[in-house]
This record gives C-alpha cells, structure tokens and sequence, in this order.
C-alpha cells in the first residue's frame, strides 16, 4: 500500500527537530539527531501509525546515510591526523575490534555469524554525527579537534573494512582481493586528485559558483555516485565508496579551488543537512522496532549492556592510548566522543537482519544503546572540554544566536 503522505511527515518533522533543539537549547543541549529519531519513532508504526515504510524513503534514506559518510570523509585532513596520532587512533580501533569479537563471542555462546556482527557494531564512531557537535561548540579547533578527527576517523572507517571483510557473506580471501581491487582503484583516484588541474576547471567552477550551473556541486555529486557506483559494482558495502569519494573530494577540490572549497562544501552540507541526512535519521526512528525491544524476554535488559559496551570496548581503547598532551579532561571527552555511535550500528544490524543473524529484539537493543550514546555521550563530552576550557582560562565559543556555547 503506498502512503504518499509519509515523505510530508518526514520534511515536516525534519523542520519541527531543530525548533525544538533550539528552544531546548536555552537549558540543555540536545543533538539534533535525537530529536530527529524520536520523532521518527512517534510518527512511525508502533505509536502514532502515521508513516509507513516505501521504496522511494527507503532509498532517500540510503542516500542520506551515504550523505553522511560522505561528510565524514570529507573533514579528514590526513596532513593534519598523520604520524604518532594516526598510529595510536589504529592500534586503539584494532584493540576495539578484538575486544568486541571477544566480548560478543562470550555474550552469544559463541555463536560466530552474531559475534561478528555484534563485535563489528561495538567498534565505531559516529564521527558523521560528533561532526556538527563539535563544530557549533568550537571543538574541531586546535589540538582536540586535530586528534578527535584522527581517532573518529578510523572509528568510522575501520568498521566500514570489517563490514567489508566479515559482513559480506564470502569467503574472507575473496573479499580480501575485492577490498584490495577497490583500493587500488582508490589510490589511482587519489595520485589523480593531486594533480594539478587545467586552467579550465577553476574557471568554470568560478563562473557558474553562483549560477544554475553550479559545475562544482554537481562535480561532487559525480564523484559520490561513482564511488558508491564502483563499490557497488565489487560487492562491498556503498558506505565505503561514500567515505573515499569524500577524502577524493577535499583533495580535488582544495588543490583546484582552494579559496573557494569552504564555499562549495557548504553548498553541498546544505543538501545533505538540509534534506538527505535529516530523511536518514527520521526513517530510522521510523523503523525502530519499538514493541519488540519493551516486549520483554529480558531484550530490554541488553540495551543498557550494549550502551555501557560501547564505552569499554570503544571508549577504553581510546582513552588509554590517547596523546599523552591531552589533559585528563580532554582525553574523558575523546572518550565519551567516540564511544558515540549510530549510523553505522544501523547499517551493521540491518546486514544482520537480513542475513536472518541476529534478532528484532537484539537490533533494537543495539539501535536502541546507540540513540541513548548519541543523546547522553557527547553531552557529557561538551561538560567536560567546557569544563577543561574554563580552568584554562580560554574563551568560550559563541552561537549564532550570540549565547556562549558553554
């Protein structure tokens, strides 16, 4: 049956989600996202009955993930994350992997196909998410930033790899030389990004910045859906492409244009946060299975397991081998921050529904725990660097309405 009023619902609740982040704003800050999901979930089948899956929100939503993803990668200056802090954020993902295999192996009776899937969605960060945080309160500045970036970067590109290799349903080896074709396609892209590009290039990009041509969005679009194209095409997860053609896009984009790169993302940010991504997030509390998590069975029991999880197999890792120049503070909120997850909980629990691996019950819980660490984490985060700002004697960050972020 369609229901063509549910994309209405959608838009209509994406507009209502920040007024009230906003108005809440004045007491307590309150991600977006949260707002977005709840609403979803109020709207959806298991309260209000008022929105209904469909193909079309379903694939909106896909690209709003993408979208996502895509952003993600696109902050990553890897001029600025390399060296000892890219190192430490490796070694503290790959401690995070075996952590969660093991802890889920425990948990699932040693039910290798759940603990997979389990383990993986322990591990990431929702750096896509944590983005816009951090922006609005000022930490994506300075040292913090520099490191937050390394570390939620390997946390959102790490588990991306290990959906590659675990979640694809062949055999590891196949998936190795598909995941190593689709690299070297990738590193080509790369040497091709950081030549030089013809007079022509930054001239049109100059001339139509401000016109319907709009040549540079539209570059940028083609280079999302070629890479989501061309991971598609070597049967791995889209997410993958979507993360490459943003790190391919700020390389592009700030060898040929550098004055005008900040200009052109946020045209693009605006099409991403101003429609596909808030579709992403509305759907998914749309299609949170709310009566299997309260239908009892001890299923809601997990939930508040997998959020303190989250913490100790992502946050712990984090916080040990953090730079020794972050402040106890400091490396608290990095904590709390990557232990932050979502997005890719989603995508990780949905390959295990489908794969008939895990429960409706144990993907709301998993869905479920990530909401609460999207909610809860990084407004512990935000106390904690305010906190560590103010002893410092540093100057807090304004808002746009003229508040201090603090």
């Amino acid at each position: 049956m369609s229901h063509p009023s549910t994309l209405l619902l959608i838009m209509a609740v994406a507009v209502l989600a920040p007024l009230l982040a906003h108005g809440l704003g004045r007491w307590v800050r309150v991600p977006l996202v949260i707002f977005e999901i709840l609403l979803g979930i109020l709207i959806g089948p298991d309260v209000l009955g008022w929105a209904h899956q469909e193909d079309v929100i379903d694939v909106l939503s896909n690209l709003g993930l993408s979208m996502l993803i895509f952003l993600a990668g696109y902050e990553i200056d890897f001029a600025a994350v390399r060296g000892d802090t890219l190192r430490r954020s490796v070694r503290a993902w790959i401690i995070s992997l075996l952590a969660g295999l093991g802890v889920a192996l425990a948990l699932t009776g040693a039910d290798l196909d759940k603990t997979v899937v389990i383990g993986t969605a322990l591990t990431s960060t929702a750096l896509g998410t944590v983005l816009p945080i951090l922006r609005d309160s000022g930490d994506l500045r300075g040292r913090f930033g520099t490191v937050m970036l390394a570390f939620g970067a390997v946390g959102e590109f790490g588990p991306i790899i290990a959906m590659a290799l675990l979640l694809s349903g062949r055999r590891p080896g196949e998936s190795t030389a598909l995941l190593a074709g689709f690299a070297a396609i990738t590193a080509a892209a790369v040497v091709w990004a950081l030549r030089p590009r013809p007079p022509w290039f930054s001239r049109v990009i100059a001339n139509t910045l401000h016109s319907s041509g709009q040549f540079a969005v539209r570059f940028v679009m083609l280079l999302l859906v070629c890479m989501l194209a061309l991971s598609q095409a070597f049967g791995l997860d889209v997410l993958l492409g979507a993360f490459a053609a943003g790190l391919l896009t700020r390389l592009v984009l700030q060898g040929a244009v550098p004055d005008s790169s900040e200009e052109i993302l946020g045209k693009v940010e605006a099409m991403g946060f101003g429609f596909l991504v808030p579709i992403f997030f509305v759907v998914t509390g749309i299609e949170f299975d709310l009566d299997a998590l309260l239908g009892g069975g001890g299923t809601l029991a997990l939930l508040p397991a997998f959020l303190v999880l989250f913490v100790v197999v992502r946050g712990l890792p984090v916080y040990v081998l953090a730079p020794r120049d972050l402040g106890g503070a400091d490396r608290r909120a990095l904590t709390l921050y990557c232990a932050t997850c979502l997005p890719l909980v989603v995508a990780i629990t949905t390959i295990g529904l489908e794969e008939k691996v895990l429960t409706t019950g144990e993907a709301a819980a998993l869905v479920g725990a990530a909401m609460i660490s999207v909610l809860v984490f990084p407004l512990l985060a935000l106390k904690l660097r305010a906190g560590a700002d103010k002893d410092e004697g540093r100057t807090p960050p304004v808002r746009g309405d003229g508040t201090e972020a603090w």
